[in-house]
Parts: C-alpha cells; sequence; structure tokens
C-alpha cells in the first residue's frame, strides 16, 4: 500500500512530466505504477484516498467457530490426549473416525492458546553446551585426532 502523501507526490510528478511533453505511460513506468492505476487515483480530478484500510470484511467461510475451537482445546486437553503432540492425535481420532482440524490448525491453535509446550510425559530434553577445555599452559589439555 501506498501512503496518501506518497500518492499525491506521484500524481505530481506525473502531471507535471505530462505538461512538458511526456506521455502517459512511460511516465508511470517511471513510477513503477500502471497506467490504470494512475487514472484510478486521477479519477474525479482529486487524488483520491485510499479505500481498503476503510472496508469491512467478512470472515472466511471455512474459519473454525469459537463452539469447534473450544472442542478442539477440550480434545487435545482430555486426559486421553493430554501427553500427546497433535501428529499422534490427528490420527487416534482418524482410527476413532473423528475430524476436529488438520493437524497444522491443531498445532495453530495450541499456539494461539499458549498451551503449545511439552506434552509428553516424559522430561522435557535439556540443551546443553559441550564442555570446553581451555588451557593457559602447556600439558593442560590432551586429546586424540
Amino acid at each position: 500500500m501506498i501512503s496518501d502523501s506518497d500518492r499525491t507526490i506521484a500524481v505530481e510528478l506525473i502531471d507535471e512530466a505530462r505538461t512538458n511533453g511526456a506521455r502517459l505511460k512511460p511516465a508511470c513506468e517511471v513510477l513503477d505504477i500502471s497506467e490504470r492505476t494512475y487514472q484510478r487515483w486521477t479519477k474525479n480530478g482529486d487524488v483520491k484516498k485510499d479505500q481498503r484500510p476503510l472496508v469491512k470484511r467478512s470472515n472466511p467461510k471455512n474459519k473454525l467457530s469459537e463452539e469447534e475451537r473450544l472442542e478442539i482445546v477440550k480434545t487435545v486437553n482430555s486426559p486421553k490426549f493430554a501427553d500427546l503432540p497433535p501428529s499422534q492425535i490427528v490420527p487416534k481420532l482418524a482410527d476413532e473416525g473423528k475430524y476436529l482440524a488438520s493437524e497444522s490448525t491443531i498445532y495453530r491453535i495450541l499456539k494461539e492458546e499458549k498451551m503449545n509446550t511439552h506434552r509428553s510425559r516424559s522430561k522435557e530434553p535439556v540443551k546443553r553446551e559441550p564442555p570446553t577445555h581451555i588451557a593457559t599452559a602447556s600439558n593442560q589439555v590432551w586429546t586424540w585426532d
């Protein structure tokens, strides 16, 4: 998106080029906009403001409803699936003949609910730095190739 001030400057530059003898298409190409964009911006003689941020857009038809999201959270937190990651929950639900959402959708919902943590009964892996050996004098550190 281009700001209204930049849009006004672009139109002024194109108008100035046209009054000095340039054609519309090359003048627009210099600013990397199409002729149609320039025409749309200057339709009624004034420079139109960008209307895209003001438009109210409807939700996608395939967006999960709040009830479906709650059912997914409830299922994932049930004792049967509490220790499993979504990569194991989805196939187990499929074996039961149930489909709630895709694996990636469940991961996304868990992330949004801040529940995307270590879900196994085992301890979470600990990342350790490999030990370093620093020699400050000769014959302090021995190693092999």
